[in-house]
């Protein structure tokens, strides 16, 4: 099988690299990370020209048709360019589950609106009791005459500050932790009842809990068959991650590239360090455990859009573990090998390990996966 990109999709890798080359080095993103809004506007506006938020979605809805791996090479750049803008949170992760569970109406509504750059969704559906898992749902939704009235609070909500909306999944029936019941409503930012927790992540990102305390919604709110939608969830959770692991292909290359020139230059008893034999033995196993991650990258893109359940999730979950163990060897070899220079905030490599540590941490860590990747080898395809 050849795994080499398109000539499409190498000319939109190419165009990426130029805009962040020459519209998005590293002093402006510090300045944005500290901004009020924590990203770059025009940025996302320039996203939408180039066709990056439409990229996913039928040609129907204002979209391009791409599929994961074209989503792959966009956030390979992403990660090479340690840009800001919530692309995963309202692209692949809230774009992709309108685009595969919502009504007709819903997504003539929302997804034009995405793709031009002028709607950010948030997904809503984690809770701090039940950590990483997506059945652990204690928020309610009770249905009324009007509609749906929902309670309870969210945790980690990535990307929550910015959304313009949110997708809050709750129970409306069954116990806390069944797979059955779970329901999925779009609620705007400004409803009446919710609030907004907002802090900043440890990468230079922004997420929010959210409390909801009697939240009306109408019934057109609802996405997906009333009780059903954790499998819905649960698949777009999946081509997040599988967003998520060409990420960190695109920082570990990055850091590889930095930390190669660093021993070109860096020089000790007068001869550069990368002279040193040790120090070529640890920037070889940095560049073979690259190449490791892209093969893994690859197999999470290829299988986020396949419809075997059980198929998926293990290319998913075998992919986000191995590639969280790896990508962060890279990253402590990286930061070692620099020296103290390795966590000065004015040297990007720190910003580079910080953002593949928030990666291994976000939609489930190494070890989360590698138990779920455990679980799934006893399960027939």
């Amino acid at each position: 099988m050849d795994f080499r990109y398109s000539e499409e999709q190498l000319a939109l890798q190419d165009t990426l690299q130029r805009f962040i080359s020459r519209e998005y080095d590293f002093q402006h993103r510090r300045s944005l990370a500290r901004s009020p809004l924590g990203f770059s506007a025009e940025a996302w506006n320039r996203y939408s020209e180039l066709g990056l938020l439409a990229l996913p979605f039928p040609e129907e809805f204002g979209g391009l048709g791409g599929n994961a791996v074209d989503i792959m090479v966009v956030m390979e750049q992403i990660g090479q360019g340690l840009l800001l803008e919530p692309y995963v949170s309202t692209v692949a992760l809230c774009g992709g589950l309108i685009r595969d569970a919502a009504s007709e109406s819903i997504r003539k509504t929302l997804l034009p609106q995405i793709a031009a750059g002028k709607l950010q969704i948030a997904l809503a559906a984690y809770e701090a009791a039940g950590r990483y898992d997506l059945a652990h749902v204690a928020s309610s939704g009770v249905r009324s005459s009007g509609g749906w009235t929902l309670s309870g609070r969210k945790s980690v909500v990535l990307d929550g500050p910015s959304a313009d909306c949110f997708l809050v999944s709750a129970r409306s029936s069954g116990n806390v932790t069944d797979a059955d019941g779970i329901s999925l409503f779009l609620v705007p930012r400004d409803a009446p009842g919710l609030t907004i927790f907002e802090y900043p992540t440890q990468s230079g990102g922004r997420a929010a809990d959210l409390q909801l305390a009697g939240v009306a919604v109408d019934h057109d709110a609802l996405i997906c068959m009333p009780g059903r939608a954790l499998g819905t969830i649960e698949r777009a959770v999946d081509s997040a991650i599988a967003a998520l692991c060409a990420e960190a292909l695109g920082i570990v290359t990055a850091l590889n590239q930095a930390t190669l020139n660093y021993l070109k230059t860096r020089k000790q008893f007068g001869v550069p360090i990368g002279a040193f034999q040790a120090l070529q033995h640890r920037m070889a196993e940095m560049f073979i455990a690259a190449e490791q991650i892209r093969s893994m990258a690859i197999i999470a893109a290829v299988h986020a859009d396949i419809g075997d359940v059980a198929k998926r999730r293990r290319a998913i979950s075998g992919a986000k573990a191995y590639i969280g163990q790896a990508a962060r060897f890279v990253g402590q070899q990286a930061v070692q090998l620099h020296g103290a220079m390795g966590v000065v905030d004015d040297l990007i490599v720190s910003h580079y390990f910080k953002r593949l540590t928030m990666i291994d941490l976000s939609l489930g860590d190494a070890d989360f996966h590698l138990a779920r990747f455990s679980d799934s080898l006893g399960v027939e395809d």
